[in-house]
């Protein structure tokens, strides 16, 4: 049995592209998914703002749609998804998204919308860990992306649920309505789930985790930018995320999500068992950590601590709508124009992967 791959590339501003096109070329993308098939770009914006480290790259996204099409993969489009606190068509503006999407004619459907897709049930042929018993009443997916690749586009970042956040977590938003934090208390073995279902609906599965910037602390959004010039992919969900954790300071089987997949067969969490090609990236541990904020503490409490034996009514019940407009209001009213914004401006001057955005 062959093992894992994962591919690592040292990357820079002036060579981003062509050092995508070859990461995927060691990843071996070209036999990991279908080229008769459409192939979905999943994008990860994990905050409208374009916060460095939290969300897909411009430039990840364009070197992904080069290497598709100049290895035949020429049916694309890019599915976007929106949560309780983001707004997909601000995201895709502001990260600087719709100037590639026009240039390479790449269409962009959204989930949330009945004319681009329908929600449909779909009754898994794995044993579900968790997702059945948070959906009583069906798992419910988009139509639209049955029998289509898709290409996981997530960051190198901390997550104040998960620990680390990649490619598997990337599914989240995708397959998951906007009842998706039902399962936040069960996160990682929904996580589990849904690649187990990824790998029955889908014609092929791969990942291109972009490092330029990596997000350190209570991520997915609030973040110390760290500039670490590195590029992972991988057909393996599990593998590409378990190096990402190892290369971010963390014990990628200590991660319940990355343990539960492994042992479940569905990936290879196990740094020994993975093979690494490219770049050296063995000596990389970055003694990052998840630390808390606002955002994540009151998760916490409601998630994981003492009020979680109430969370149907606090999150089943129009009650939701006081904690998405406390997220609204911690986020956008207060991080962004107070912390956050003067974090991105001073990379846009500082920074080259700063320098590189601009001219996007």
């Amino acid at each position: 049995m062959s093992r894992s791959k994962v591919a690592a590339v040292r990357t820079t501003p002036e060579t981003i592209l062509s050092d995508i096109a070859r990461l995927c070329e060691l990843a071996g993308m070209s036999a990991a998914m279908d080229k008769s098939a459409t192939t979905i770009l999943k994008d990860n914006i994990s905050w409208h703002y374009p916060f460095p480290g939290a969300n897909t790259t411009p430039w990840q996204l364009e070197g992904t749609i080069q290497a598709l099409r100049s290895t035949g993969f020429n049916d694309l489009v890019c599915v976007q998804n929106k949560t309780v606190v983001t707004n997909a068509f601000k995201g895709e503006d502001l990260n600087r998204y719709l100037p590639i999407f026009k240039k390479y004619q790449v269409p962009v459907l959204y989930n949330f919308k009945d004319e681009d897709m329908k929600w449909i049930p779909y009754k898994p042929k794995a044993k579900m860990i968790t997702l059945d018993d948070v959906f009583p009443e069906g798992i419910y997916l988009p139509d639209y992306f049955f029998g289509k690749n898709i290409v996981q586009l997530p960051t190198i970042k901390c997550h104040i649920y998960t620990t680390t956040t990649g490619a598997m977590k990337n599914a989240f938003g995708g397959l998951l309505a906007t009842h998706r934090h039902y399962t936040h208390s069960t996160i990682h073995e929904t996580l589990v789930d849904l690649l187990a279902i990824q790998k029955e609906i889908h014609t092929g599965l791969f990942a291109i985790m972009d490092g330029t910037t990596a997000g350190d602390g209570p991520g997915p959004r609030t973040m110390r930018p760290k500039t670490k010039n590195i590029l992972l992919a991988s057909a393996d969900q599990v593998a590409i995320d378990a190096v990402a954790a190892k290369m971010m300071g963390f014990n990628p089987m200590d991660l319940k999500y990355i343990n539960l997949a492994h042992n479940a067969g569905l990936g290879t969490g196990k740094p020994e068992e993975i093979e690494i090609v490219g770049d050296d990236v063995s000596g990389e541990s970055w003694n990052f950590s998840v630390g808390d904020n606002l955002a994540s503490r009151a998760g916490d409490i409601c998630w994981f601590g003492p009020l979680r034996g109430i969370q149907k009514l606090l999150f089943h019940t129009p009650l939701v709508h006081l904690f998405v407009f406390g997220s609204e209001a911690y986020h956008d009213w207060y991080r962004w124009p107070i912390k956050d914004r003067k974090i991105f401006e001073n990379w846009l001057k500082t920074s080259p992967w700063g320098k590189l955005f601009l001219k996007y």
